[in-house]
């Protein structure tokens, strides 16, 4: 059980492009020694805190967090030296469930192709729905499945990169697991983290839910071709924007109508090329 959130990741399960199927449990690759993998080091790193019950919020609570985030943040210094060693860029795609992650990446996995190579790591609890969409539309992809687990963590993402092994240039996506709460705790290695919120969720969020928006490298209001039949206000979202995240960059699209795509497409780009090799 993940002592930080209370979410029991441990049985996560990675699947691997030609063995989507939810119901191919022989080719499911789960993580050795219930949730844990082995890193590059041949050593398996273990768990976070399973064996460690939480009764309550002390400080042997406190110290165990710690320990969590820590052994995570090392895991994770590792892999960002992994994508920059291969010249790779890596975001960290996150938002509540339903805003339109996999939409878009299904329009921008088609829309670059032949310009940007795309390579998706997808999080979900359960099934792997959205896995094959992301392939229906060239993109290469590795599900991972964390059972009851609300986010992903460093470990699982180092196993997903090496089932990848995305070429030098390549971008690589993360699309967390729906959640607006523990995934804004985990640091994946990526080099951005981008939140998506939809106009349907309402202009509250980002007051509601600092911390996800707090470290946000990049903000993406979906679903605009909806506003005219919404409640959403515009800008009270970005002046809460400001208050809470004063470096964000904010930028509108909708998947549907194609309004706002350019926009996207180029920052991927800039990025890419930043990280590319020279």
């Amino acid at each position: 059980m993940c002592a930080t959130c209370g979410c029991a990741g441990d049985g996560a399960v990675l699947r691997v492009p030609g063995h989507l199927d939810d119901h191919d449990h022989d080719h499911e690759h789960a993580q050795a020694d219930g949730g844990r993998a082995h890193g590059d080091d041949g050593h398996v790193h273990g768990g976070h805190g399973r064996g460690e019950p939480i009764a309550r919020a002390d400080a042997r609570t406190i110290t165990l967090q710690r320990k969590v985030l820590a052994k995570n943040d090392d895991l994770a210094a590792r892999n960002r030296a992994w994508l920059a060693g291969r010249g790779v860029f890596m975001l960290n795609l996150m938002s509540s469930p339903g805003a339109g992650k996999t939409t878009l990446l299904e329009h921008t996995g088609r829309d670059l192709a032949g310009r940007l190579g795309i390579a998706v790591i997808e999080g979900d609890q359960q099934t792997a729905l959205d896995a094959r969409r992301i392939e229906a539309a060239g993109c290469q992809v590795v599900q991972i499945n964390t059972g009851a687990g609300c986010h992903l963590d460093a470990q699982m993402v180092a196993s997903a990169l090496r089932a990848l092994d995305p070429a030098p240039g390549t971008v690589v996506i993360v699309e967390n697991v729906g959640n607006l709460v523990c995934p804004a705790l985990f640091d994946l290695g990526e080099a951005a983290r981008v939140v998506l919120a939809s106009v349907t969720e309402g202009a509250d969020k980002p007051m509601k839910y600092p911390q996800m928006f707090r470290q946000a490298d990049l903000i993406v209001i979906t679903k605009i071709d909806l506003l005219p039949y919404v409640d959403f206000d515009t800008e009270r979202y970005a002046a809460d924007i400001a208050r809470v995240s004063a470096g964000a960059r904010l930028m509108q699209l909708s998947a549907v109508s194609s309004a706002g795509l350019t926009g996207w497409y180029d920052w991927l780009a800039a990025q890419a090329a930043r990280f590319a090799p020279a």
